[in-house]
């Protein structure tokens, strides 16, 4: 392509007639349909799950905290959902937005990405931009996203752009948008950045350009690595206190008057969520690559991983109390989300409990208002349908576990009508029966 028509591609963005193409259409990319949409631009979102095109088709949401009505109006201004990849060809950008889950030895799988440009390879064009948000190790782009598309007989920079842009998605969280979210961009040449920053400009109110895609992947992984090893401080701290008889969150929140030098974090059942437990193996992975350990990391991986074991025998201590143990005792969980007031599952310790208890011979029940049975996972397979929340069932619970912190619980009447309460998130006043872990 000559310069002046790279301009012109650059115009197509600028003045909101590029087609952009989400694939990928989970927690991250379905809000960006919108964003795309709610600016105007024509949206074509494709997706390899068909019961989730049928809905979007069908005007229907899938994630409970995105309403159905968003859907309805991005239908109406044209947004297009498919799992036919060969509508790639009729489109000027293609955002990429898999998971990049991990193997079984905490070793990345890209298989996502690398099925993505699989199905798309036969259809790209000249002129395109090709960006990925999927979180990755630094270098993904340079050594796989590049190469896929040079030997598909394009040259990057010339005539076909690539940008990596990572995700700040956090679902349920309300006072921060995609809108709103500073965006990180960077290209593989000056003309791929600049082309990915235009596009992202007219959604976003900040951009943040960076010198290279290693450096927005590493960007990335380093928000997820300050967040997880600092998780695992604290629930190091947490079980260390413990043992003391001090309240660590009645620390955490005396520490948090300090104006400066202190960020508070809060301990928990274990790390959830696509990202956090995830994304720091994916550094750990690459720095031995290049011959190098990365200890710190690591630990906080073995801490936060830990901790569902900790929620075990935290429990099993409560009923042994009451001269009861975990095997024939009835569990109620409350709270299957990894996090609260979502609908998502994604590596939540929750499961990992419940199959704990499972193992040790409980009777397991278990209650979350975003869920009425528990879904397959890549790791789970249980066939338990919840409970309803009230004085009844709360009271038949020989001990009831709070997982997650769901706004939507009557902490009032689980305090009430419990026997015992293991509580994990901090969130139940002291008394007799609530142990915290």
């Amino acid at each position: 392509m000559t310069k002046s028509k790279i301009k012109d591609q650059k115009s197509i963005i600028q003045n909101h007639n590029a087609r952009v193409s989400i694939i990928g259409l989970g927690y991250v990319g379905l809000p960006l349909a919108i964003r795309f949409s709610q600016e105007g631009f024509a949206v074509t979102g494709f997706d390899i799950d068909e019961e989730k095109i049928q809905k979007l088709k069908a005007s229907k949401t899938y994630i409970k905290h995105i309403d159905a009505e968003k859907i309805k109006t991005i239908i109406r201004n044209g947004f297009k959902a498919t799992s036919d990849f060969s509508e790639i060809a009729d489109v000027d950008v293609i955002i990429i937005c898999v998971p990049t889950p991990l193997g079984i030895h905490n070793e990345p799988d890209l298989s996502f990405i690398d099925n993505t440009l699989e199905s798309i390879k036969p259809y790209i064009k000249e002129g395109q931009l090709l960006i990925l948000e999927s979180t990755t190790y630094p270098g993904t782009t340079e050594e796989k996203i590049v190469p896929n598309i040079e030997n598909a007989g394009f040259i990057v920079g010339e005539n076909f752009f690539i940008g990596y842009s990572p995700e700040r998605e956090d679902p349920g969280n309300l006072d921060y948008t995609t809108k709103t979210i500073p965006k990180i961009v960077s290209g593989y040449t000056e003309n791929c950045l600049e082309m990915t920053k235009i596009l992202y400009d007219h959604i976003v109110d900040q951009t943040v350009p960076v010198s290279s895609t290693r450096v927005a992947e590493m960007t990335k992984i380093l928000e997820n690595i300050h967040r997880a090893v600092n998780i695992g401080l604290v629930n190091e701290l947490k079980m260390v206190t413990d043992k003391m008889d001090i309240d660590i969150y009645e620390v955490i929140k005396a520490a948090s008057t300090k104006p400066f030098g202190f960020t508070p974090y809060y301990p928990g059942p274990g790390l959830g969520g696509h990202c956090i437990p995830i994304d720091p193996f994916y550094l750990t992975w690459k720095a031995k690559e290049i011959g190098m350990n990365t200890r710190f990391i690591e630990l906080a991986g073995e801490i936060n991983t830990a901790m569902p074991t900790y929620v075990i025998q935290k429990m099993g201590e409560a009923l042994n109390s009451v001269k009861k143990s975990i095997k024939g005792s009835l569990i109620l969980v409350l709270g299957l989300a990894y996090k609260k007031n979502v609908d998502d599952l994604r590596e939540s310790p929750s499961l990992e409990i419940i199959d704990k208890l499972y193992e040790l011979g409980a009777n397991v029940q278990f209650c979350d208002p975003y869920f009425e049975k528990i879904p397959i996972t890549r790791k789970y397979s249980f066939t338990l349908k919840a409970t309803t929340l009230n004085a009844k069932s709360i009271r038949s619970a020989d001990l009831v576990l709070l997982a997650t912190d769901h706004d939507a619980f009557d902490y009032r009447l689980i305090q009430e009508n419990a026997n015992l309460i293991v509580d994990t998130r901090g969130r139940l006043n002291h008394f007799p029966k609530v142990i915290k872990a």
